[in-house]
């Protein structure tokens, strides 16, 4: 057992806490500001799309943006926070105000001081790191040369952003969950602003995406301090790797590298043999990814992102009965979701990819490219969701080794599965595999979890599965009914393939919670304190 903040007579105590809210209203506040930011995701990617198209340098913007952001995923929303929160939560139940204080600030100049290291060894070394993640492009003088020189321009976001994510994870441990969930607008705002009015001053065009991607590090950062400084906590860095808090984050940041991120050292290794293939298709799986990635962060990162918290302080309280539901709470919401949104992408791949991105540079062999590995993600679509609430199930408890074995025959897995579809199924087969993958984690996640006695399932399950399946058969069956051909979609204007596609949506949103409601399903069951 880790040793426990001290806590002395003289130090303050801690302010009353106050009743944190529903898991469900958590959820729904970070779901709405994430949902915002993922359209103004798609926004962005519409914008890039109709400015850049999916060419030769939209791959090396791609690449250059891919690198600090996977690391960024990898390290700061993925193995940092994961580690920090927990402690953070142990800290907060067990210690004082001065302990939470003095551990922020250990921790802030520590983490500071290794990424500035590292950002600054990237910068210098960014040809190597263009090389070893995309070997494709080597013998590329245009892509190659574009994405080193890029690379030098985006990386210090990774330095920026991993702060950012430090930020948030405070911010969220004391249920402050709106403010990192709306931060990510701002990168997308950046980026739109860059490509639309500095893209057309510039010589090289695409850089003005790479500046755009540095100045939205900054103001992410910047806009979370204020936040911070009212709860009390902005850090006064402080370089302290003896401190018994850094050296817990430490010792379980490590393998949580693998355990939690499992699924974007599968997105980047897609990328690196995409580069392997013909011209375009990292920009395929991009797009195609971008477009999986909208439920996954308005849903399955939103609800992980409220039940972390409360998992460790449930784990610090020793409640085993309520660490259970919580857990079983987030597997059902997850479903509810997911499963129709897996569907309705593997549906509706053409149409979606046409509707938002079918313009400018980007032609009809791009949109279909794209749609053929969008279904192949679509296929491990709840699989991603259910890792995000998973995961925390383990690292709640500080329990970072088995996450980590499960990642790498995971990751494993995912290389065999690559090398098998890739010939018969080029990019559409890279996507396929990181599906496959993500399926096996899931699995070794639940029953781990299951095994532990740390999930089990509550009364209920096999009603709630035939109210799944009779609204899912709905929603499929309106959606064929509906749905019009690929060429249609390629062949109207963008006001048309957007009254179209709202047509579908709504209506098979509402068909879809209208049996719902009529086989039993109420709001009231997913309330969650």
């Amino acid at each position: 057992m880790p040793a426990e903040p001290h806590q002395s007579q003289s130090q303050p105590q801690k302010p009353p806490v106050p009743r944190p809210p529903g898991l469900l209203r958590s959820s729904g506040v970070v779901g709405i500001m994430t949902l915002l930011s993922r359209v103004l995701g798609l926004v962005r990617d519409m914008v890039i799309a109709r400015y850049f198209g999916a060419g030769a340098s939209a791959d090396a913007f791609f690449v250059a943006f891919k690198i600090p952001n996977f690391l960024r995923r990898l390290f700061a929303e993925g193995a940092f926070s994961q580690a920090f929160i927990p402690v953070l939560s142990s800290y907060r139940e067990r210690g004082s105000v001065d302990d939470v204080r003095r551990l922020v600030n250990a921790v802030s100049g520590t983490l500071g001081l290794v990424l500035l290291g590292v950002t600054l060894v990237a910068m210098l070394g960014a040809p190597v790191l263009t090389g070893l993640f995309a070997p494709g492009f080597i013998g590329d003088d245009t892509r190659f040369t574009l994405t080193s020189e890029m690379l030098r321009i985006t990386f210090p976001y990774l330095l920026l952003i991993s702060l950012t994510a430090f930020a948030g994870s405070i911010l969220n441990s004391y249920d402050r969950f709106a403010v990192p969930a709306f931060t990510p607008v701002l990168l997308n705002l950046a980026m739109i602003c860059a490509a639309v009015f500095l893209s057309p001053l510039l010589d090289t065009p695409i850089l003005a995406l790479a500046w755009g991607v540095f100045i939205a590090g900054a103001l992410q950062l910047f806009f979370q301090l204020p936040f911070l400084m009212r709860l009390g906590l902005l850090p006064r860095p402080r370089v302290d790797y003896r401190h018994e808090g850094v050296r817990r984050v430490m010792t379980l940041m490590v393998p949580a590298l693998f355990g939690v991120s499992v699924s974007q050292l599968n997105l980047l290794l897609d990328t690196v043999l995409a580069s392997l293939l013909e011209t375009g298709s990292v920009s395929w799986l991009y797009y195609s990814d971008r477009l999986s990635e909208l439920p996954l962060g308005v849903f399955g990162i939103a609800i992980a992102t409220v039940i972390l918290p409360h998992l460790s302080r449930k784990h610090a309280a020793e409640s085993v009965d309520e660490f259970a539901g919580t857990l079983d709470w987030a597997v059902r919401a997850v479903l509810l979701i997911g499963l129709p949104a897996a569907l309705a992408l593997a549906l509706l791949a053409g149409p979606l990819i046409a509707t938002l991105f079918h313009y400018g540079e980007v032609s009809d062999h791009d949109v279909v490219m794209s749609a053929g590995s969008l279904r192949a993600y679509s296929a491990g679509l709840l699989a991603f969701m259910l890792i995000k609430v998973l995961a925390p199930g383990y690292f709640a408890r500080q329990d970072t080794r088995t996450p980590v074995r499960i990642g790498i025959i995971a990751m494993v897995a995912n290389m065999v599965f690559n090398l098998l579809l890739i010939v018969p199924l080029a990019h559409v087969g890279l996507a396929l595999a990181t599906s496959l993958s993500a399926w096996l984690n899931t699995f070794l996640l639940w029953r781990g979890l299951a095994k532990e006695g740390a999930w089990r399932a509550k009364p209920g399950w096999g009603r709630f599965l035939l109210q799944l399946l009779a609204a899912n058969a709905a929603l499929i069956a309106v959606v064929v009914y509906l749905q019009r051909p690929l060429g249609h979609w390629l062949a109207v204007g963008g006001l048309q393939r957007v009254a179209d596609m709202t047509v579908l949506v709504v209506a098979g949103v509402v068909v879809y919670f209208l049996v719902l409601a009529v086989t039993g399903v109420r709001i009231r069951h997913f309330r969650h304190r």
